[in-house]
């Protein structure tokens, strides 16, 4: 094999190791979250596991398109869009709904859920660090950890004020500006597949 092809090997292995990491460790905290958020009432925390449960399917589809043609990295990235999109609409349906029928968000677990996100993204952004500026797919996975990182940060925040403030609306509030977040990430990840 020549040193150009054991170079691309050694990159392929070296993009499904941390993406798989990355899945693990989305999928898991898409379950914490999305419990954690039913049972405290907080909108900002189902946003938040929405948004992993989202780039846990933008990771396995990346991982899909490891070592594939460049078609089928734009295709993962252009899908991996559209499914944030998607995901961020279901995330203000649930904001909609929770302003009209009224909420209780439970602030401590807020906070506490988001933290431990927050170690988890983290740790992710992390690993991408070394891949930020490769091909669309992984830039695709980049953008959308970062992405993650405020979000869990905001979700704090909203926790903090929820508390202080004895109010529900920091809740929607960052459930809102998570989804705006998320549909900014996919419509940026879409125009970098179609700019490719």
């Amino acid at each position: 094999m020549s040193d150009c092809g054991c170079h691309m090997e050694a990159k392929n292995a070296a993009e499904r190791k941390t993406l798989r990491i990355l899945l693990i460790i989305n999928g898991t905290m898409f379950v914490v979250g999305c419990i954690a958020g039913i049972l405290a009432h907080s909108t900002a925390l189902i946003a938040d596991s929405l948004d992993m449960f989202a780039d846990a399917s933008v990771y396995m589809l990346s991982l899909y398109a490891v070592g594939k043609s460049a078609h089928s990295k734009n295709r993962a990235a252009m899908l991996s869009g559209i499914l944030q999109i998607t995901l961020a609409a279901m995330i203000l349906i649930d904001v909609i709904q929770k302003f009209i029928w009224g909420s209780a968000p439970e602030s401590h677990w807020m906070m506490g859920i988001a933290f431990l996100a927050l170690i988890a993204n983290s740790y992710g952004l992390y690993l991408l660090a070394k891949h930020r500026q490769g091909e669309v797919h992984m830039r695709a996975s980049w953008i959308f950890t970062q992405n993650d990182v405020i979000a869990n940060i905001s979700v704090i925040l909203a926790g903090f004020l929820v508390s202080w403030l004895s109010s529900r609306i920091p809740d929607l509030v960052a459930g809102f500006g998570i989804a705006i977040l998320v549909i900014w990430g996919g419509i940026r990840i879409i125009r970098d597949a179609r700019t490719v």
